[in-house]
């Protein structure tokens, strides 16, 4: 297990450029999910992600009820089930950075719990990268390289499986 980055409400304030204060009232409006260790608060460098994820309007980022089927968890948002690995329950938002998840042609077995298959309704094309939105119930976007998208020859309207892991879903309150 890696070791996670504790910041300060201070050092956090710091590196937002934020007054201390400040940060103090997001992180009690709950804005800011933090650490409470004894008197003392602290911020995990992935805390503070889910807080640029949840306010950056970001892609793949949805409201959704933990449910537990057959020893797992799962975040359902609409008809789509969402493997994921968390301690949260109820009312939740979940996020799945785009270039965490891969593209597949077909079904494949591996050791990613999450494997949603959709038709490819939008394709967004750079030099070095290829964002594909696929519909597998919601929207998701993909981040893929152009390469990628050329070789897998991949169009709209095209079915394919988008695939990643339970670790790779942030859950958020």
């Amino acid at each position: 297990m890696r070791e996670e980055i504790l910041y300060t409400p201070e050092e956090l304030a710091g590196k937002l450029k934020l007054s201390k204060y400040t940060v103090y009232e997001m992180i009690k409006r709950g804005d800011i999910q933090a650490h409470h260790i004894g008197r003392s608060i602290r911020v995990s460098a992935s805390q503070l992600e889910l807080y640029f994820m949840s306010t950056k309007r970001s892609e793949n980022v949805y409201e959704a009820e933990l449910v537990r089927e057959d020893g797992y968890q799962y975040a359902l948002t609409g008809s789509v089930k969402i493997n994921v690995a968390t301690e949260l329950e109820g009312r939740v938002k979940v996020a799945v950075r785009p270039e965490d998840i891969i593209l597949s042609a077909g079904p494949i077995i591996s050791s990613a719990r999450n494997m949603l298959k959709g038709t490819v309704t939008g394709i967004a094309v750079d030099e070095k990268s290829a964002r594909v939105t696929l519909d597998v119930g919601i929207p998701l976007t993909v981040l893929i390289t152009s390469r990628s998208l050329e070789e897998m020859n991949i169009k709209t309207g095209d079915e394919l499986y988008a695939i990643f892991k339970s670790m790779a879903v942030k859950v958020m309150k």
